[in-house]
């Protein structure tokens, strides 16, 4: 009876005291966040870029209670990580057979990584390493831990005192950012803040020559080692408390509890950040959850940060003849043709890779060939660096804006595509793409905007000859688009196929045998080689077909293969290759002005004489009124590009003048104006202000 009495005090005590831990953990944590907002919303309340304090008293509540909550809120959510680990302490884990088992999973799948082909194989890069290190360390400390006993207190005590400095220093380090972010954009996080992991190396650079990086970084370690010592020191001393198994079952379902009602917490106050004054918005909010919301919203309110322009809509109007929403008639001289169209953007393909613009490699032998049958592009420049980007100029024709991509937002639905006005001239509208269409939204924007899909799903086993992490290849996506197409021209129909291509995308596999390059190469030139010989294989098949000398094809890129320079938006990284082919009805030619990729698709629908009413900015090279001009943008730098001269509007309302003097080594070398062109600027930002809404 004395035993059990005495053993039921000890679990009590223990509880008591694991309990009292997590508990006393989460608060001190909690109380650290807390601390850090309020001295950050007062020191951004003086901040240089805070120009109004002219707060009424329920703002002032809004600003420092709703931020503290909001504080408190995303303290809870982000504990969940600290409270998986301290779930994993355990003594169970490592009784048999648990423990032999667990290992065994360890070492097997380690093996399976080393040995064999992975999904991190397929993805390249440095991914495999990573994954062996991380499965390697995970492996052979548990053995450790495992059969040397005296190492698991030892072990649990490092790892729980890393995983405290973690958090602490992420606390004081988004402090510290946060204020830097707010002193050069006068917010909390947006997405110029999500765009900042995006474009890494050229952030990092900017950082370290704009600020001392060193001596901050010292100076956020050693404080956060002295709070860390300070304020936890005692918690780090009793991690044996939380092997115990019961203070799990009780404080688990209970942190299930307020997790879940901090999420919705912290999405009802947003409702209270909509004020005419910004600063009270931006100030009571989290600059964690902001930058949240901003990494799933994917856009910058371009009134709110760029430079704007009282005429730009009556600029835009009078540039198209349009009304509302940019709503003009597109008139078409003679009778329209009713021809099929081919629409193929092939990823990555760079203008810079052609023989055409100097490379010599021979890497591009039949999309130069192509440039020698049709309507040959030498200046078009691509609207941005991503595969949306480029789907969403040829899809949506108009100028990119701030942030994501339109195709990447939500609630896009019935926009005014080119797929939709095919579909309501009577044509058969299909995408073609050989992943999963999911990926970037791209199911869900296309379905929704007039086209059916074909993706990686579409496909039976036999039709599948070699696929990667990205989908099938490229002569796997022509073969179905034929098949497709031959079945489609049996209704009677004409027919609108979009081809998004894939094999030029790292880790550049690809079938063997098909070209000179190896595939294990795993090299940018094999996919390009090898993208341009799918190319060639279609077109050779597809002018056995019956449809074949009915249908006009353009051939273009999404984007280039890379956006990074020594400027903002580097000319040279968004030239792309397109030619438009129609045999019988477009003779050999070649465009020198500077032509948009927006404009390519009006270009194509122009030959055809079709008329229609537009809500497109992309105009026909052949309208009288057309002017050589392109579209060019990074996720926050927009670009014009007009005659030599390049004007890029910036957040913070800021902008830049380039002029373009072409060199031996680059025909887009950039230098910067000294003298303004006024006019061009207003161009630009009427352009920008109207289509980013």
């Amino acid at each position: 009876m004395f035993y059990r009495t005495l053993m039921e005090s000890i679990i009590k005590f223990i509880m008591q005291k694991s309990i009292r831990l997590v508990s006393g953990l989460y608060l001190k944590l909690t109380l650290l966040t807390g601390v850090i907002g309020l001295v950050l919303r007062i020191i951004l309340l003086f901040n240089e870029q805070t120009t109004s304090l002219s707060f009424s008293f329920g703002e002032w509540c809004k600003i420092f209670l709703l931020g503290a909550v909001n504080d408190f809120c995303v303290a809870m959510v982000a504990f969940i990580f600290l409270w998986l680990f301290m779930l994993s302490v355990s003594r169970i884990k490592y009784k048999k057979p648990w423990g032999h088992i667990f290992l065994a999973l360890l070492v097997a799948t380690f093996c399976y990584v080393a040995f064999f082909n992975t999904i991190f194989d397929e993805y390249g890069s440095i991914a495999p390493q990573i994954a062996l290190y991380v499965l390697g360390y995970w492996a052979g400390s548990f053995a450790l831990r495992l059969f040397l006993p005296e190492f698991r207190n030892l072990w649990t005590k490092v790892w729980f005192t890393i995983s405290i400095f973690i958090y602490v220093n992420v606390i004081i380090f988004n402090g510290i950012s946060e204020y830097f972010f707010w002193s050069e954009f006068g917010v909390r996080y947006n997405f110029i803040a999500v765009d900042y992991l995006v474009y890494t190396n050229e952030v990092v650079g900017n950082i370290m020559e704009s600020y001392p990086v060193v001596p901050i970084t010292l100076g956020i370690v050693v404080v956060t080692l002295l709070v860390t010592w300070y304020c936890f020191r005692s918690e780090l001393a009793q991690t044996e408390y939380l092997k115990d198994w019961r203070w799990k079952v009780v404080i688990g379902p209970a942190y299930i509890i307020v997790l879940s009602a901090a999420i919705g917490l912290l999405n009802f106050n947003t409702r209270f950040q909509n004020s005419p004054n910004v600063y009270v918005n931006e100030l009571q909010a989290n600059g964690l959850y902001k930058f949240y919301d901003a990494f799933v919203n994917n856009s910058l309110d371009y009134k709110q940060f760029y430079l704007t322009y009282p005429e730009a809509e009556a600029f835009v109007h009078k540039i198209y003849q349009s009304t509302g929403d940019n709503l003009h008639t597109v008139h078409a001289e003679g009778k329209e043709i009713c021809r099929n169209i081919v629409l193929i953007t092939m990823e990555s393909m760079s203008a810079s890779y052609m023989e055409r613009f100097g490379n010599t490699e021979k890497i591009t032998p039949v999309l130069d060939s192509l440039y020698k049958l049709g309507l040959a592009f030498n200046r078009v420049y691509a609207t941005g660096n991503r595969t949306v980007r480029g789907l969403e100029a040829v899809t949506l024709s108009l100028p990119p804006c701030p942030g994501q991509s339109l195709i990447k937002r939500p609630n896009t639905a019935g926009m005014h595509s080119t797929g939709a006005l095919l579909r309501d001239k009577g044509y058969k509208v299909t995408y073609f793409y050989g992943g999963n269409s999911y990926f970037d939204n791209m199911k869900t924007f296309f379905s929704s905007n007039g086209y059916e899909i074909i993706d990686q799903k579409n496909y039976k086993p036999e039709e599948i000859t070699f696929a990667n992490i990205w989908g099938v290849c490229d002569e796997d996506i022509y073969r179905k688009v034929i098949r497709t197409l031959n079945r489609d021209t049996r209704n009677n129909k004409p027919f609108f196929a979009h081809v998004m291509t894939g094999s030029n995308h790292r880790p550049f596999t690809y079938p063997t045998g098909r070209i000179r390059i190896p595939k294990d190469s795993k090299s940018r030139a094999g996919g390009v080689l090898y993208s341009d010989y799918s190319l060639g294989r279609f077109f050779e098949e597809a002018s056995k077909q019956s449809w074949f000398g009915n249908t006009i094809f353009l051939i273009t890129a999404d984007h280039c293969a890379s956006s990074a320079g020594s400027t903002e938006i580097p000319l040279q990284k968004y030239h792309i290759p397109a030619v438009i082919i129609a045999p019988g009805l477009v003779e050999p030619k070649e465009i020198d002005g500077i032509v948009s990729q927006i404009d390519l698709m009006p270009t194509l629908l122009s030959l055809l004489n079709m008329s229609y009413d537009s809500y497109f900015y992309g105009r026909s090279i052949f309208d009288p009124a057309y002017i050589n001009r392109a579209f060019i943008a990074t996720y926050q730098d927009l670009g014009y590009l007009e005659g030599d001269t390049f004007t890029i509007l910036s957040p913070v309302r800021r902008f830049k003048q380039y002029r373009v003097v072409p060199t031996k080594e680059n025909p887009h070398h950039l230098e910067t104006m000294e003298r303004k062109d006024t006019e061009q600027i207003k161009r630009a930002i009427g352009y920008y202000q109207s289509s980013c809404k």
